[in-house]
């Protein structure tokens, strides 16, 4: 029997994280996405022990400004796409530069040297993957869900989706639906 099942991962990972804290008794206090402060004096054995707990979700701890900057955008452009009812209509770099306190030209220097990519294809694979997860729950149309990605059209998202995933949206919807009737 197959399930197929609908997620949050920001709030799996907060409530995993949420749980393993608490384990270790210590006193936190949750920021933005991706980020906790400690309240209480962590011993290097405890670090080690959250390290390994949090490890076993696939869950790290960054620790030099450079990843942590990094992690700070995928997080912020991750909370944009698939937490907002629609993207903002602001322009994406504005956006970022605003929310890092750091220039965007700064921002996407160090994530391109970081990661092998830019920023801008990192968003593109995030809103292609929202729009997948858009038309597997089946709810909006496609015009719905290119509004709420902020793209220009239907025709801009198919085009994009097809470069990313090598099938249209209507395809891909096809698949969906004979994996559905299949079971």
């Amino acid at each position: 029997m197959k399930l197929y099942i609908k997620y949050d991962i920001n709030l799996a990972c907060k409530i995993i994280l949420q749980e393993q804290l608490e384990k270790l008794n210590l006193e936190y206090e949750l920021k933005e996405l991706g980020e906790v402060e400690i309240l209480t004096p962590m011993t290097p054995e405890v670090q080690k022990q959250l390290d390994d707990a949090l490890d076993r979700y696939g869950i790290k701890i960054v620790s030099n400004h450079k990843n942590t900057l990094i992690e700070k955008t995928k997080d912020i452009i991750i909370e944009m796409i698939y937490e907002k009812e629609k993207l903002p209509n602001t322009n994406i770099s504005t956006y970022l530069a605003d929310r890092l306190n750091h220039s965007y030209g700064y921002i996407s220097n160090l994530f391109s040297e970081v990661t092998y990519s830019s920023i801008e294809n990192f968003i593109i694979i995030q809103k292609i993957e929202r729009a997948k997860q858009l038309i597997i729950e089946g709810e909006l149309t496609l015009t719905e869900i290119s509004y709420q990605l902020n793209y220009s059209s239907v025709a801009h998202l198919s085009n994009q989706f097809k470069k990313t995933t090598g099938l249209t949206p209507t395809a891909f919807q096809r698949i969906i639906k004979k994996r559905v009737n299949a079971r």
